[in-house]
Protein backbone atom coordinates (compact mmCIF):
# COMPACT_ATOMS: atom_id res chain seq x y z
CA UNK A 1 0.00 0.00 0.00
CA UNK A 2 1.36 3.65 -0.92
CA UNK A 3 2.45 5.61 2.20
CA UNK A 4 -0.12 8.38 1.97
CA UNK A 5 0.71 12.09 2.80
CA UNK A 6 -1.62 14.03 5.37
CA UNK A 7 -1.44 17.24 2.83
CA UNK A 8 -2.70 15.56 -0.06
CA UNK A 9 -6.20 14.14 1.52
CA UNK A 10 -9.32 15.77 0.54
CA UNK A 11 -11.04 17.83 3.36
CA UNK A 12 -13.33 14.38 3.50
CA UNK A 13 -10.14 12.12 3.98
CA UNK A 14 -8.88 14.82 6.83
CA UNK A 15 -12.17 15.16 8.56
CA UNK A 16 -11.92 11.06 8.88
CA UNK A 17 -7.84 10.83 9.37
CA UNK A 18 -8.46 13.35 12.78
CA UNK A 19 -11.53 11.52 13.79
CA UNK A 20 -10.10 8.24 14.02
CA UNK A 21 -7.71 8.07 16.94
CA UNK A 22 -11.48 9.28 19.48
CA UNK A 23 -13.79 7.02 17.08
CA UNK A 24 -15.87 10.44 16.11
CA UNK A 25 -18.15 9.93 13.70
CA UNK A 26 -17.88 11.55 10.40
CA UNK A 27 -21.15 12.26 8.94
CA UNK A 28 -21.52 14.02 5.26
CA UNK A 29 -24.89 13.76 4.78
CA UNK A 30 -26.47 16.80 3.44
CA UNK A 31 -29.73 16.14 5.43
CA UNK A 32 -31.62 15.80 2.49
CA UNK A 33 -33.03 12.13 2.11
CA UNK A 34 -33.44 12.05 -1.51
CA UNK A 35 -29.53 13.95 -1.50
CA UNK A 36 -28.51 10.97 1.18
CA UNK A 37 -29.76 7.92 -0.66
CA UNK A 38 -26.62 5.42 -1.02
CA UNK A 39 -28.45 4.28 -4.70
CA UNK A 40 -27.49 7.70 -5.99
CA UNK A 41 -24.21 7.35 -4.19
CA UNK A 42 -22.40 7.30 -7.56
CA UNK A 43 -23.41 10.98 -8.38
CA UNK A 44 -21.54 12.31 -5.12
CA UNK A 45 -19.09 14.75 -5.63
CA UNK A 46 -15.30 15.25 -4.13
CA UNK A 47 -16.64 16.45 -0.85
CA UNK A 48 -18.62 13.47 0.11
CA UNK A 49 -15.91 10.99 -1.21
CA UNK A 50 -13.12 8.67 0.47
CA UNK A 51 -10.65 6.72 -0.94
CA UNK A 52 -10.64 3.12 0.20
CA UNK A 53 -7.14 3.19 0.67
CA UNK A 54 -7.48 5.60 3.06
CA UNK A 55 -9.95 3.68 4.88
CA UNK A 56 -8.03 0.78 4.75
CA UNK A 57 -4.27 2.88 6.27
CA UNK A 58 -6.42 3.80 9.07
CA UNK A 59 -7.33 0.44 9.78
CA UNK A 60 -4.20 -1.64 9.61
CA UNK A 61 -2.76 1.39 12.24
CA UNK A 62 -1.41 3.55 9.78
CA UNK A 63 -3.26 6.58 11.50
CA UNK A 64 -2.19 9.12 14.40
CA UNK A 65 -2.36 7.50 17.82
CA UNK A 66 -3.97 9.59 20.79
CA UNK A 67 -3.23 8.43 24.64
CA UNK A 68 -6.67 7.53 26.15
CA UNK A 69 -8.31 7.69 22.95
CA UNK A 70 -10.48 4.49 21.41
CA UNK A 71 -9.92 4.61 18.20
CA UNK A 72 -12.54 3.40 15.84
CA UNK A 73 -13.98 3.84 12.05
CA UNK A 74 -16.92 5.52 11.95
CA UNK A 75 -18.02 7.09 8.48
CA UNK A 76 -22.06 7.97 7.58
CA UNK A 77 -22.89 9.24 3.74
CA UNK A 78 -19.53 8.64 1.92
CA UNK A 79 -18.67 8.06 -1.86
CA UNK A 80 -15.96 5.15 -1.04
CA UNK A 81 -14.33 4.76 -4.17
CA UNK A 82 -12.14 1.56 -4.82
CA UNK A 83 -12.06 -1.71 -3.61
CA UNK A 84 -11.54 -2.25 0.34
CA UNK A 85 -9.11 -4.56 0.29
CA UNK A 86 -8.53 -6.35 3.89
CA UNK A 87 -7.37 -9.98 3.45
CA UNK A 88 -5.40 -11.64 5.53
CA UNK A 89 -5.33 -8.58 7.79
CA UNK A 90 -5.50 -7.92 11.60
CA UNK A 91 -7.54 -5.44 12.51
CA UNK A 92 -7.68 -4.12 15.91
CA UNK A 93 -10.55 -1.39 15.79
CA UNK A 94 -14.41 -0.85 14.93
CA UNK A 95 -15.57 -0.41 11.20
CA UNK A 96 -18.74 1.25 11.07
CA UNK A 97 -20.41 2.63 7.82
CA UNK A 98 -23.77 4.28 8.02
CA UNK A 99 -25.43 4.99 4.52
CA UNK A 100 -22.65 5.35 2.58
CA UNK A 101 -21.88 3.91 -1.21
CA UNK A 102 -18.88 1.73 -2.20
CA UNK A 103 -17.62 1.35 -5.42
CA UNK A 104 -16.08 -2.47 -4.70
CA UNK A 105 -16.31 -4.85 -3.05
CA UNK A 106 -15.08 -5.30 0.72
CA UNK A 107 -12.46 -8.12 1.12
CA UNK A 108 -12.05 -9.38 4.83
CA UNK A 109 -11.26 -12.67 3.66
CA UNK A 110 -8.79 -14.85 6.35
CA UNK A 111 -8.94 -11.15 8.65
CA UNK A 112 -9.12 -10.85 12.00
CA UNK A 113 -10.85 -8.35 12.86
CA UNK A 114 -13.51 -6.60 15.78
CA UNK A 115 -16.75 -5.84 14.86
CA UNK A 116 -17.83 -4.80 11.25
CA UNK A 117 -21.11 -2.95 10.70
CA UNK A 118 -21.79 -1.33 7.51
CA UNK A 119 -25.81 -0.56 7.55
CA UNK A 120 -27.83 1.25 5.66
CA UNK A 121 -25.60 0.93 2.91
CA UNK A 122 -24.90 0.42 -1.02
CA UNK A 123 -22.21 -2.31 -2.60
CA UNK A 124 -21.46 -5.11 -4.80
CA UNK A 125 -20.15 -7.81 -2.13
CA UNK A 126 -18.46 -8.76 0.94
CA UNK A 127 -16.04 -11.63 1.17
CA UNK A 128 -14.98 -12.64 4.60
CA UNK A 129 -14.22 -16.52 3.83
CA UNK A 130 -12.38 -17.62 6.55
CA UNK A 131 -12.31 -14.50 8.83
CA UNK A 132 -12.71 -14.25 12.51
CA UNK A 133 -14.66 -11.80 13.40
CA UNK A 134 -14.31 -11.12 17.36
CA UNK A 135 -18.09 -9.29 17.75
CA UNK A 136 -20.82 -8.81 15.80
CA UNK A 137 -21.17 -8.68 11.38
CA UNK A 138 -23.68 -5.95 10.41
CA UNK A 139 -25.27 -5.48 7.03
CA UNK A 140 -28.43 -4.43 8.44
CA UNK A 141 -31.00 -2.93 5.80
CA UNK A 142 -27.33 -2.63 3.48
CA UNK A 143 -28.08 -3.69 -0.39
CA UNK A 144 -25.37 -6.04 -2.22
CA UNK A 145 -26.22 -5.94 -5.62
CA UNK A 146 -24.92 -7.09 -8.14
CA UNK A 147 -23.33 -9.53 -5.70
CA UNK A 148 -23.17 -11.67 -2.87
CA UNK A 149 -22.05 -12.23 0.56
CA UNK A 150 -19.24 -14.89 1.45
CA UNK A 151 -19.05 -16.33 4.94
CA UNK A 152 -17.04 -19.72 4.47
CA UNK A 153 -15.57 -21.51 6.93
CA UNK A 154 -15.62 -17.83 8.74
CA UNK A 155 -16.23 -17.63 12.63
CA UNK A 156 -18.16 -14.66 14.57
CA UNK A 157 -18.29 -14.45 18.14
CA UNK A 158 -21.47 -12.40 18.41
CA UNK A 159 -24.41 -11.90 16.27
CA UNK A 160 -24.50 -11.69 12.39
CA UNK A 161 -27.45 -9.15 11.55
CA UNK A 162 -28.50 -9.32 8.17
CA UNK A 163 -32.34 -7.11 9.23
CA UNK A 164 -34.00 -5.92 6.25
CA UNK A 165 -30.69 -6.65 4.23
CA UNK A 166 -31.38 -7.22 0.21
CA UNK A 167 -28.62 -9.29 -1.88
CA UNK A 168 -29.06 -9.96 -5.36
CA UNK A 169 -26.92 -11.91 -8.18
CA UNK A 170 -27.22 -13.21 -11.62
CA UNK A 171 -25.12 -16.35 -9.63
CA UNK A 172 -27.21 -19.36 -7.94
CA UNK A 173 -25.79 -17.99 -4.58
CA UNK A 174 -26.37 -14.93 -2.92
CA UNK A 175 -25.28 -15.90 0.42
CA UNK A 176 -22.25 -18.70 0.81
CA UNK A 177 -21.53 -19.91 4.63
CA UNK A 178 -20.58 -23.54 4.49
CA UNK A 179 -19.08 -24.27 7.62
CA UNK A 180 -19.96 -20.74 9.55
CA UNK A 181 -19.32 -20.96 12.90
CA UNK A 182 -21.62 -18.46 14.84
CA UNK A 183 -21.17 -17.87 18.71
CA UNK A 184 -24.25 -15.89 18.34
CA UNK A 185 -27.28 -16.05 16.55
CA UNK A 186 -28.12 -15.25 12.32
CA UNK A 187 -30.99 -12.64 11.74
CA UNK A 188 -32.05 -12.49 8.24
CA UNK A 189 -35.88 -10.77 9.19
CA UNK A 190 -37.42 -6.92 8.57
CA UNK A 191 -37.84 -7.61 4.83
CA UNK A 192 -34.79 -9.73 4.33
CA UNK A 193 -34.66 -10.58 0.76
CA UNK A 194 -32.31 -12.41 -1.68
CA UNK A 195 -32.54 -12.91 -5.73
CA UNK A 196 -29.99 -16.60 -5.09
CA UNK A 197 -29.97 -19.31 -2.42
CA UNK A 198 -28.49 -19.45 0.84
CA UNK A 199 -25.79 -22.02 1.31
CA UNK A 200 -25.05 -23.17 5.14
CA UNK A 201 -23.82 -26.78 5.28
CA UNK A 202 -22.45 -28.03 7.97
CA UNK A 203 -22.79 -24.41 9.65
CA UNK A 204 -22.63 -24.19 13.64
CA UNK A 205 -25.02 -21.79 15.09
CA UNK A 206 -25.02 -21.34 18.14
CA UNK A 207 -27.62 -19.04 18.32
CA UNK A 208 -29.99 -19.55 15.74
CA UNK A 209 -31.42 -19.22 12.41
CA UNK A 210 -34.02 -16.49 12.23
CA UNK A 211 -35.58 -15.24 8.65
CA UNK A 212 -39.38 -14.98 9.66
CA UNK A 213 -40.36 -13.02 6.76
CA UNK A 214 -37.59 -13.46 4.98
CA UNK A 215 -37.93 -13.84 0.84
CA UNK A 216 -35.52 -16.36 -0.64
CA UNK A 217 -35.59 -16.82 -4.20
CA UNK A 218 -34.17 -19.62 -6.40
CA UNK A 219 -36.67 -21.07 -8.76
CA UNK A 220 -34.45 -23.24 -10.04
CA UNK A 221 -32.36 -24.52 -7.31
CA UNK A 222 -32.70 -24.74 -3.79
CA UNK A 223 -33.60 -21.55 -1.59
CA UNK A 224 -32.32 -22.54 1.34
CA UNK A 225 -29.15 -25.66 2.23
CA UNK A 226 -28.62 -26.66 5.79
CA UNK A 227 -27.51 -29.83 5.09
CA UNK A 228 -25.58 -31.52 8.51
CA UNK A 229 -26.42 -27.81 10.06
CA UNK A 230 -25.97 -27.45 14.21
CA UNK A 231 -28.12 -25.26 15.86
CA UNK A 232 -30.71 -24.48 18.17
CA UNK A 233 -33.52 -22.97 16.45
CA UNK A 234 -34.38 -22.48 12.70
CA UNK A 235 -37.26 -20.10 12.43
CA UNK A 236 -39.10 -20.12 8.57
CA UNK A 237 -42.07 -18.26 10.23
CA UNK A 238 -44.36 -15.14 10.01
CA UNK A 239 -44.52 -15.17 6.30
CA UNK A 240 -41.40 -16.56 4.92
CA UNK A 241 -41.15 -17.42 1.73
CA UNK A 242 -38.91 -20.07 -0.42
CA UNK A 243 -38.73 -20.08 -3.90
CA UNK A 244 -36.94 -23.23 -4.63
CA UNK A 245 -36.15 -25.70 -1.87
CA UNK A 246 -35.46 -25.66 1.76
CA UNK A 247 -32.73 -28.81 1.71
CA UNK A 248 -32.27 -29.51 5.69
CA UNK A 249 -30.60 -32.73 5.21
CA UNK A 250 -29.34 -34.05 8.45
CA UNK A 251 -29.61 -31.03 9.74
CA UNK A 252 -29.69 -31.14 13.96
CA UNK A 253 -31.94 -28.84 15.49
CA UNK A 254 -32.11 -28.87 18.72
CA UNK A 255 -34.96 -27.03 20.15
CA UNK A 256 -37.15 -25.70 17.35
CA UNK A 257 -38.15 -25.82 13.66
CA UNK A 258 -40.88 -23.74 12.85
CA UNK A 259 -42.45 -23.08 9.03
CA UNK A 260 -45.26 -21.36 11.09
CA UNK A 261 -46.97 -19.01 8.21
CA UNK A 262 -44.39 -19.73 5.56
CA UNK A 263 -44.77 -20.63 2.24
CA UNK A 264 -43.12 -22.92 0.31
CA UNK A 265 -43.32 -21.90 -3.84
CA UNK A 266 -41.88 -24.92 -5.98
CA UNK A 267 -43.30 -27.25 -8.01
CA UNK A 268 -40.58 -30.02 -7.63
CA UNK A 269 -39.26 -30.90 -3.22
CA UNK A 270 -40.45 -27.82 -1.34
CA UNK A 271 -38.69 -29.70 1.93
CA UNK A 272 -35.94 -32.06 1.96
CA UNK A 273 -35.38 -33.07 5.54
CA UNK A 274 -34.18 -36.44 4.95
CA UNK A 275 -32.32 -37.82 8.16
CA UNK A 276 -33.07 -34.32 10.35
CA UNK A 277 -33.28 -34.28 13.71
CA UNK A 278 -35.55 -32.06 15.35
CA UNK A 279 -36.99 -30.94 18.81
CA UNK A 280 -40.23 -29.77 18.05
CA UNK A 281 -40.98 -29.54 14.25
CA UNK A 282 -44.42 -26.61 13.67
CA UNK A 283 -45.15 -27.60 9.99
CA UNK A 284 -47.88 -25.06 10.07
CA UNK A 285 -48.03 -23.48 6.77
CA UNK A 286 -50.06 -20.78 5.36
CA UNK A 287 -50.86 -22.78 2.39
CA UNK A 288 -50.33 -26.16 0.83
CA UNK A 289 -47.19 -26.37 -1.26
CA UNK A 290 -47.40 -27.82 -4.89
CA UNK A 291 -44.19 -29.78 -4.33
CA UNK A 292 -43.05 -32.83 -2.07
CA UNK A 293 -42.22 -32.71 1.25
CA UNK A 294 -39.58 -35.53 2.20
CA UNK A 295 -39.49 -36.61 5.86
CA UNK A 296 -37.81 -39.92 5.40
CA UNK A 297 -35.59 -41.25 8.31
CA UNK A 298 -36.15 -37.80 9.97
CA UNK A 299 -36.54 -37.45 13.41
CA UNK A 300 -38.80 -35.77 15.85
CA UNK A 301 -39.65 -34.90 19.36
CA UNK A 302 -43.19 -33.49 18.62
CA UNK A 303 -44.70 -32.95 15.45
CA UNK A 304 -46.93 -29.85 15.33
CA UNK A 305 -48.84 -29.27 11.86
CA UNK A 306 -52.05 -28.40 10.20
CA UNK A 307 -54.38 -30.28 7.55
CA UNK A 308 -53.58 -27.84 4.38
CA UNK A 309 -50.04 -27.52 5.36
CA UNK A 310 -49.03 -31.15 3.32
CA UNK A 311 -48.98 -31.37 0.19
CA UNK A 312 -50.55 -34.13 -2.60
CA UNK A 313 -47.04 -36.22 -1.89
CA UNK A 314 -45.44 -37.07 1.39
CA UNK A 315 -42.70 -39.32 1.60
CA UNK A 316 -43.02 -40.74 5.36
CA UNK A 317 -40.58 -44.11 5.20
CA UNK A 318 -38.38 -43.79 8.57
CA UNK A 319 -40.18 -40.81 9.54
CA UNK A 320 -40.73 -41.08 13.37
CA UNK A 321 -42.08 -38.58 15.64
CA UNK A 322 -42.71 -39.05 19.74
CA UNK A 323 -45.90 -37.14 19.78
CA UNK A 324 -48.30 -35.70 17.45
CA UNK A 325 -50.33 -32.36 17.51
CA UNK A 326 -52.89 -30.79 15.39
CA UNK A 327 -56.05 -29.02 15.40
CA UNK A 328 -58.61 -30.57 17.65
CA UNK A 329 -61.02 -33.10 16.12
CA UNK A 330 -62.64 -35.48 17.18
CA UNK A 331 -61.28 -39.01 17.88
CA UNK A 332 -62.28 -40.76 14.95
CA UNK A 333 -62.35 -37.97 12.29
CA UNK A 334 -58.45 -37.46 13.73
CA UNK A 335 -57.43 -41.19 12.78
CA UNK A 336 -59.17 -40.73 9.16
CA UNK A 337 -57.27 -37.74 8.39
CA UNK A 338 -53.72 -39.13 9.77
CA UNK A 339 -54.72 -42.11 7.35
CA UNK A 340 -55.20 -40.21 4.93
CA UNK A 341 -51.85 -38.34 5.45
CA UNK A 342 -50.17 -41.40 5.33
CA UNK A 343 -51.64 -42.31 2.04
CA UNK A 344 -49.62 -39.43 0.52
CA UNK A 345 -46.33 -41.65 1.01
CA UNK A 346 -46.14 -42.87 -2.53
CA UNK A 347 -46.24 -46.72 -3.38
CA UNK A 348 -46.65 -49.06 0.25
CA UNK A 349 -44.15 -48.65 3.34
CA UNK A 350 -45.15 -50.57 6.34
CA UNK A 351 -43.09 -48.34 8.91
CA UNK A 352 -45.31 -45.45 9.07
CA UNK A 353 -48.37 -47.78 9.57
CA UNK A 354 -46.40 -49.29 12.62
CA UNK A 355 -45.07 -45.80 13.60
CA UNK A 356 -48.81 -44.19 13.52
CA UNK A 357 -50.27 -46.85 15.62
CA UNK A 358 -47.17 -47.05 18.47
CA UNK A 359 -48.13 -43.30 19.03
CA UNK A 360 -51.50 -43.87 19.30
CA UNK A 361 -50.69 -46.42 21.84
CA UNK A 362 -48.64 -44.61 23.62
CA UNK A 363 -51.60 -42.08 24.00
CA UNK A 364 -53.95 -44.64 25.47
CA UNK A 365 -55.90 -44.80 22.34
CA UNK A 366 -55.77 -48.70 21.71
CA UNK A 367 -58.92 -49.02 19.07
CA UNK A 368 -57.44 -46.12 17.17
CA UNK A 369 -53.78 -47.91 16.95
CA UNK A 370 -56.10 -51.37 15.85
CA UNK A 371 -57.80 -48.90 13.09
CA UNK A 372 -54.29 -48.28 11.80
CA UNK A 373 -52.63 -51.48 11.71
CA UNK A 374 -55.83 -52.91 9.89
CA UNK A 375 -55.34 -50.11 6.90
CA UNK A 376 -52.07 -50.83 6.78
CA UNK A 377 -53.20 -54.86 5.45
CA UNK A 378 -55.61 -53.05 3.59
CA UNK A 379 -52.89 -50.79 2.09
CA UNK A 380 -50.56 -54.01 1.46
CA UNK A 381 -53.45 -56.26 0.23
CA UNK A 382 -53.31 -53.52 -2.85
CA UNK A 383 -49.98 -54.56 -3.48
CA UNK A 384 -50.69 -58.50 -3.90
CA UNK A 385 -51.69 -60.65 -6.84
CA UNK A 386 -54.60 -61.25 -7.65
CA UNK A 387 -55.16 -64.46 -5.16
CA UNK A 388 -54.05 -62.43 -1.94
CA UNK A 389 -56.01 -60.05 -2.83
CA UNK A 390 -59.08 -61.89 -2.93
CA UNK A 391 -58.01 -64.03 0.14
CA UNK A 392 -57.62 -61.07 1.76
CA UNK A 393 -61.03 -59.16 1.60
CA UNK A 394 -62.39 -62.75 2.11
CA UNK A 395 -60.61 -62.12 5.74
CA UNK A 396 -61.23 -58.99 6.32
CA UNK A 397 -65.14 -59.33 5.51
CA UNK A 398 -65.59 -62.85 7.65
CA UNK A 399 -63.05 -62.22 10.81
CA UNK A 400 -61.94 -58.64 10.11
CA UNK A 401 -59.11 -57.41 12.03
Amino acid sequence: MAVLIYDELTAAERALWDAFPEGRWVDLRTGVPEEDDPATGAEWGAGRTVRAEVVAALLLGGGPARPGGVAALRLAGARITGALDLDGAEISYLLELTECYLEGAVSLQAASTRSVRITGSRLPGVDAGLAHVEGHLSLKRSVVEPGFLSLINARISGELLLNGARISTSEPWAVFAGGLAMGGGVFCRDGFATRGGVRLPGAELGGGLFLQGAHLDNPDGEALIADNAATTVIDLSGGFRARGTVRLRGARVSDLLTFDGAILDTTGTALFGVGMQVGTFDFGLAAKPAGTVDLQGATVTALHDRTGSWPDEVRLDGFVYGSLHSEATPGRENVTRRLAWLRRNPGYAPQPYEQLAAWYRQAGHDDDARRVLLAKQRHRRTTLNVPGRVWGRLLDATVGY
